[in-house]
């Protein structure tokens, strides 16, 4: 291989000596789109910090503002969207409360049920957080040509799609 080498290059190489008999391939995308969410996931806290969010505070704000005025969804609705335990929503939930940027209100079509609602000062605070993030994601991937954005962005759907139908 010319030009540089990452991380990956070396794991594959060292892989290749070892375990001659194994195709180690996969490792070259694998590897990489594991390592690359470990290392953004890092620059996201970072860019959060700025409107004072974290993470998860931002995943959960984030599905309510998607879903488009009244910014409301169910807590079953923020599961699928967040991919997180019910448990761990309930507590998310409890902490976005008692901060002012969420709240619970029953479901208007049906009294039993509950809807989870973005609060003015939620909206705001999301809104911050996500032009914020969306000018640093466009600086992180500045070296990529247009192309070759359109190219992984469509090779990494394909991807995802067959890794969530497994």
């Amino acid at each position: 291989m010319t030009g540089p080498r990452d991380d990956v290059d070396r794991i594959v190489e060292a892989w290749q000596r070892e375990r001659p008999d194994l195709d180690v391939s996969p490792l070259e995308v694998l590897s990489r789109v594991s390592r690359i969410g470990k290392r953004v996931e890092t620059f996201r806290k970072t860019a959060f910090k700025t409107s004072g969010l974290e993470s998860w505070e931002f995943d959960v704000l984030a599905a309510l503002r998607r879903a488009g005025n009244p910014f409301q969804l169910s807590p079953k609705n923020l599961l699928a969207e967040t991919l997180v335990s019910s448990g761990a929503m309930t507590h998310r939930l409890g902490k976005l409360e008692a901060k002012g940027l969420v709240e619970r209100a029953s479901h208007p079509e049906d009294g039993r049920g509950v809807v989870v609602k973005l609060t003015a000062r939620g909206q705001a605070a999301i809104d911050i957080a996500f032009s914020t993030l969306i000018d640093a994601e466009h600086e992180l991937l500045r070296s990529l040509p247009e192309i070759e954005r359109a190219n992984v962005a469509v090779a990494l759907r394909a991807l995802s799609l067959d890794v969530e139908n497994r």
